[in-house]
């Protein structure tokens, strides 16, 4: 190894440990580097939940027989419905709606018992607060599915013959229970890296400068590119940690499956990283001070989330807007990050996303470090 490049190492090496000194420095950022990403993952992990289990029913009655006590228990033995109040007057049901007291109404209309004895099939009425539409649209799918299954049990339990149908046998491949925390904490691992190499590389450089330390590195012997490298690397050390803690909270905690590579998830972590801290350098070039820096973070970073697949499949926006989110990276890495964890695939089947992470990563880190060598 030749005299300057070594000289070279040496002085990246001692920034290097300046910054990891300086972040270490403060016990808040311990705190915000180590603690805070693993509440995060719990509180998302819980906290987004597509499941819908105990929906608050309203049961209005009007045949009050054996055979309608009986389809009542069906939907609360289901696990789905809740029974929170009954009455045998319809004007109370849409009272119960209105005030959000239930989501769901149940309203059973006279001579159910002898239509279902006479095989005449009863019609019963399902209204359902459609505010949340996720809500309204699966609980919709449960009681269709248990007054079938129900019709089935009271035909085959009286002797008569069940009426032939097709019959559907399905089977969820990757996450067979369909549990959303399976599918949403994965996702929620790249959101908590992106915003920690966001946080920690703009607000560094620009506090640097608010302070006046920056200009005292410029006047030292370390060059503009050896001076962003002292500034990254610390954070994208960081960020690594980060990666493995979260993913074994994620594995132990909330036992998602990891049936992947990690050497695979820790190259396109790399590549995520850098496209992280690129971005963030960027943001540290166009902002004066730290709270301008704060505020352009979070100005990307909630598009970056919607647009990214993580609340909304990317499938179902406009096609405008699916255009757009092939330049998130986030997008790509939660793509990467649910195949790897869920489906166990592999490089060679996410080529695509890993090529695209790589562009973006080395576009972003080009970009940065000219815009920042010119500010210098």
């Amino acid at each position: 190894m030749t005299d300057p490049l070594r000289e070279r190492l040496l002085r990246v090496r001692h920034m290097v440990r300046k910054e990891l000194r300086q972040l270490f420095r403060d016990p808040k950022t311990k705190r915000v580097i180590f603690v805070s990403p693993i509440i995060q993952l719990i509180l998302f992990g819980y906290a987004v939940n597509t499941d819908v289990r105990d929906v608050s029913t309203f049961l209005v009655d009007h045949d009050r027989t054996a055979s309608s006590r009986d389809f009542v228990r069906s939907f609360t033995a289901s696990g789905y419905f809740r029974l929170v109040a009954e009455s045998d007057r319809p004007a109370d049901l849409a009272r119960a709606l209105d005030h959000g007291q239930a989501v769901v109404v149940l309203q059973i209309p006279p001579g159910f018992a002898a239509d279902l004895a006479a095989g005449r099939g009863p019609t019963v009425q399902l209204l359902v607060d459609g505010t949340n539409s996720n809500t309204a649209t699966v609980a919709q799918g449960y009681a269709a599915r248990i007054a079938r299954d129900h019709d089935v049990r009271v035909l085959a339990s009286s002797g008569r013959r069940v009426p032939e149908t097709v019959t559907v046998r399905s089977r969820a491949w990757y996450n067979p229970s369909l549990e959303s925390s399976v599918y949403n904490v994965p996702a929620v691992i790249g959101v908590i890296i992106l915003l920690m190499c966001l946080l920690l590389t703009a607000m560094a450089v620009v506090r640097e400068r608010e302070v006046g330390t920056l200009e005292q590195l410029l006047v030292s012997p370390l060059s503009p590119g050896e001076l962003i490298a002292g500034k990254t690397i610390p954070v994208a050390a960081i960020a690594m940690v980060q990666m493995a803690l979260v993913t074994t909270v994620a594995l132990l905690w909330f036992d998602v499956p990891f049936r992947g590579s990690i050497l695979a998830l820790l190259l396109a972590a790399i590549l995520f990283i850098v496209g992280g801290l690129s971005l963030g350098l960027f943001i540290s070039t166009v902002s004066a001070t730290q709270q301008e820096a704060f505020l352009s973070m979070f100005l990307f970073i909630l598009p970056a989330i919607i647009l990214s697949g993580f609340l909304y499949p990317v499938d179902t926006m406009p096609p405008f807007f699916e255009t757009l989110t092939l330049a998130n990276p986030l997008r790509h890495f939660l793509e990467v990050v649910r195949a790897i964890f869920l489906k166990g695939v592999g490089v060679a089947d996410l080529w695509p996303q890993f090529l695209v992470l790589l562009g973006m990563a080395a576009s972003g880190l080009t970009l940065a470090t000219r815009r920042f060598r010119a500010q210098l």
